[in-house]
């Protein structure tokens, strides 16, 4: 993979209790194979406990349909991420795939946007009206429609969208644009 890094860090005194530690790459840039855009997920076991940690990145784009192909990268790394099999001493059998796992834990650049203008979302954001932002996020409407993350859970958001902001600063990088110039909305 090109562009995207995971490390995973445990405290020293569960450090001998993690096990079966297995990686896995699925490319999906482009033509669906190059690794600028795709995964890596790591699978591990901590005590009677399995782990996936997946980091993304996901097809950007801003046009209508474009959260569709970000689902398809959702679905083809769910289907492609095998890991390999181990038994261990107990003869207890490893998760092979993703959701095979206890616990699931998906980060990175997923590209979900907000279905907004920009002059919409950053009214939004200095109204601090979360609710109202989620309500236009692609993730959360792919979900409620069954398309990507049907039954997974996010942590509750009550922070502004931090996607993008210009160089050592706290304001939008669109804020810096002339208004005629396109401008990306902001998105967590």
């Amino acid at each position: 993979m090109v562009g995207i890094f995971l490390t995973i860090w445990v405290r020293s005194e569960l450090r001998d209790h993690v096990k079966n530690m297995k990686v896995s790459c699925v490319g999906r840039g482009l033509m669906g194979y190059l690794g600028n855009k795709g995964s890596i997920s790591v699978s591990m076991s901590v005590h009677q406990t399995s782990f996936c940690f997946i980091c993304s990145h996901l097809t950007s784009g801003q046009k209508e349909g474009d959260e569709l192909r970000r689902n398809s990268d959702v679905m083809e790394i769910l289907k492609k991420t095998r890991f390999p099999p181990v038994h261990n001493a107990a003869d207890e059998k490893s998760p092979e795939t993703i959701l095979e796992h206890d616990r699931i834990i998906w980060l990175g650049d997923l590209n979900y946007r907000i279905s907004l203008s920009y002059r919409s979302a950053k009214a939004l954001v200095e109204m601090q009206n979360w609710r109202a932002l989620l309500e236009n996020d692609q993730l959360r409407i792919e979900q409620k429609r069954g398309r990507a993350f049907v039954g997974w859970n996010e942590g509750k958001i009550y922070f502004p969208p931090t996607y993008k902001y210009s160089t050592n600063s706290d304001r939008y990088a669109g804020d810096d644009m002339h208004p005629k110039e396109k401008r990306r909305t902001p998105a967590w």
